[in-house]
């Protein structure tokens, strides 16, 4: 009997072992299949072609937009920039780091090397006007409502902390990429949109929206942008930004890409 119940006691512990090697196995393939995915087609020398004027002693950001903290943020978003095939993940990294880059542009007209190679000069919104949860980071956080779901989401105090978003880059680059991927009803993620996941509902097509990169536009901030009727000078930064880098990876920018048609959400 004693024979036996060892028996059963090691039969138990190897079950065990091997059940803990396949979890450890499963959670290094999420953290390899990221880190592959996304760095196999933004490689530092991209990320630094694309970003080529950030660290320029005019901006403000110089110095915080890293490479590493980009990679550590993707890595923490196993389905970023990793979903579909090639081209539909190279579009997808395009549309973040193009409408990223409008948020924190310094470009200009004349500027060096055009106004689209002087995305992330800053990490914080100008001409706040003092109000606490003021943009910041690459997708300029705003709100404390966005502030509050991004913290409880990512495990970080950002409503009595919101300045973590421009004092640490990858917690920085983590809210952009968490708003990304994140659906806030009635708005779809901007990841589903540019994955051609999304389908419009019926109010939606009555608004006019459509799929691609103008609708991700509207997600972000469609009230100022959107409706119009015209193309405003940001939203002519946003479709600029997003070509030349789609450009840079080879890949097609597809249709609809602004959204002077499409209603903000809300309205």
């Amino acid at each position: 009997m004693a024979y036996t119940n060892m028996g059963r006691r090691m039969s138990i512990m190897r079950l065990l072992l091997a059940l803990t090697a396949v979890a450890i196995m499963s959670s290094l393939c999420c953290y390899v299949s990221a880190q592959q995915g996304v760095a196999s087609i933004i490689s530092e020398d991209v990320f630094n072609q694309f970003l080529k004027h950030r660290n320029d002693a005019a901006c403000p950001a110089k110095g915080f937009y890293t490479y590493t903290a980009f990679i550590a943020a993707a890595n923490s978003f196993p389905d970023f920039g990793n979903n579909g095939d090639l081209q539909s993940r190279k579009r997808e990294l395009a549309a973040f780091f193009g409408q990223t880059s409008q948020e924190t542009t310094g470009g200009w007209a004349t500027a060096p090397d055009g106004p689209y190679a002087w995305g992330y000069c800053f990490k914080d919104q100008v001409n706040s006007g003092g109000d606490r949860y003021h943009g910041r980071g690459p997708i300029q956080l705003t709100g404390d409502y966005n502030y509050k779901a991004a913290g409880d989401a990512l495990g970080y105090d950002l409503i009595n902390n919101p300045d973590l978003v421009v004092n640490d880059a990858t917690i920085s680059f983590k809210t952009a990429v968490w708003f990304w991927m994140t659906a806030q009803s009635p708005k779809p993620s901007c990841h589903d949109v540019i994955l051609g996941r999304w389908s419009p509902s019926a109010t939606d097509t009555a608004a006019g929206r459509v799929a691609g990169y103008g609708m991700v536009t509207d997600i972000i901030n469609g009230g100022p942008e959107c409706g119009t009727g015209t193309i405003s000078d940001v939203q002519k930064g946003r479709i600029g930004f997003y070509q030349r880098y789609c450009n840079m990876l080879g890949v097609a920018v597809g249709s609809n890409l602004d959204c002077k048609n499409q209603k903000p959400f809300g309205t």
